[in-house]
């Protein structure tokens, strides 16, 4: 028999079920990415003009590309769902906040995408994801900076020896096949197993969706590229998505708003190192992506940060898709699209939220980060919610993870390492080294 307790408690869960369920209506026409694409005919303006005229790109352009919304009637949409929330669970109930938080983030997500191609589109980019100037801590180093000090010291590492797990040896359609053999492995009682397809029209090698892993049609992988990609895409990205969706009563999870993207790609370049498949190219790569938003941040255009790429070795092909990475949204000699920081920006702030919640004795906040797409503000919420029996622990975890004890150990040695003066080490090092 059910106690009045009991049966309220049943209440409030379905009303947050309810609520998440609108919620993720709501959002499912946004594909904010598609919105902000450059098509096939600016990159061939761009190199039949020799690299020396700035892509046609600018407001009018973007009004060409369809959306499948109105952006006026979704604002609407989720304004009047933030209200329904506050009606229901209060305004200060802690999911309720949580949701209320993710349908302001995607109002001004909705208002970025009218913004394309003018200063707005800019300005609300900052907001959402930051600018290359920001610290990381009070005091300390800003994202330029660090991006700079790191590719200093990637140039000692730049004669590294040849590994035959680098050779590009697989074609884009090998690449899906053993994708998707690996995350069938890997994802085994799914409800809904991940699908792996080839894709044309994207920007990197390869994206994830909710449940699918596009592969960019003609592009070639290596084993370690295999690797990355199933654990960057596979693991983290469409892991906490499906992790999210299985929630018994928080499946809003499932989506992931602005403010969680520094969660889910700090969590992602996190699981490349710990798996040792990312590599100093890799890294290079995210920090040069830093140090282009800053140049585009200071005024440089596409063609300058085009050259930039160009600088550091890569193709034109690929200096290109670099290029249009930073100004995609935005116009060849507007505000930057300042998405790219996060990856550099979340590792950071992920790898010390990991190193302190288990110095603090609380190394189940760790696995938290896989329930969805989470925000590191949202997890001591969380963790209530799954002391009161709203919200489970994630069902697909990388084995790094669900293995706490050991890596509370590897952390313990980190937060030592962490006190020790580098530089005095150096000198005692230097008949060494």
């Amino acid at each position: 028999m059910k106690t009045q307790g009991s049966t309220e408690k049943e209440k409030y869960k379905q009303i947050i079920r309810e609520l998440s369920e609108i919620f993720i209506n709501i959002q499912k026409p946004l594909r904010f990415l598609d919105s902000i694409k450059w098509n096939d005919e600016i990159k061939k303006n761009f190199f039949e003009h020799k690299f020396k005229k700035l892509p046609p790109v600018n407001d009018e352009y973007y009004k060409t590309i369809n959306l499948s919304f109105d952006p006026q009637a979704k604002i609407s949409e989720f304004f009047d769902l933030e209200q329904e929330i506050r009606r229901r669970l209060g305004q200060y109930n802690s999911v309720g906040e949580i949701l209320q938080r993710m349908c302001r983030e995607y109002r001004e997500v909705i208002h970025m995408i009218m913004g394309r191609g003018t200063s707005e589109f800019g300005r609300i980019s900052k907001e959402l994801y930051g600018s290359s100037i920001d610290a990381l801590y009070a005091g300390q180093p800003s994202l330029n900076d660090l991006a700079n000090m790191i590719s200093e010291a990637l140039v000692n590492l730049k004669d590294l020896p040849k590994h035959s797990y680098d050779e590009k040896i697989y074609t884009s359609e090998e690449a899906v096949s053993m994708m998707q053999e690996k995350l069938n492995r890997y994802f085994q009682g799914a409800a809904t197993l991940p699908k792996v397809i080839l894709a044309d029209g994207i920007v990197a090698d390869a994206s994830a969706g909710a449940d699918i892993i596009k592969i960019k049609k003609g592009a070639m992988f290596s084993e370690r590229d295999l690797r990355l990609l199933e654990v960057h895409e596979g693991w983290v990205h469409v892991g906490t998505t499906l992790n999210g969706a299985e929630q018994p009563v928080c499946t809003f999870l499932s989506k992931g708003p602005p403010s969680s993207t520094v969660t889910q790609e700090g969590l992602a370049t996190i699981m490349e190192i710990f798996t040792f498949a990312s590599y100093p190219d890799r890294v290079k790569r995210l920090t040069n992506r830093i140090r282009a938003i800053h140049m585009a941040e200071e005024g440089a255009d596409f063609i300058e940060v085009f050259n930039f790429f160009r600088e550091q070795g890569l193709s034109e092909d690929f200096s290109y898709s670099c290029a249009v990475r930073v100004f995609r949204g935005s116009t060849p000699n507007g505000s930057p699209f300042t998405k790219d920081l996060v990856y550099t920006k979340g590792f950071i702030l992920i790898y010390n939220y990991i190193r302190l919640s288990i110095g603090q004795g609380n190394p189940e906040l760790v696995r938290l980060l896989f329930c969805g797409k989470t925000t590191l503000e949202d997890l001591r919420v969380l963790s209530g919610l799954v002391h009161e029996g709203i919200l489970v622990y994630p069902k697909f975890v990388p084995p790094q993870f669900t293995d706490l004890a050991a890596l509370s150990a590897w952390m313990c040695y980190s937060l030592f390492l962490n006190k020790l003066n580098l530089q005095r080490v150096a000198k005692d090092y230097q008949n060494l080294l």
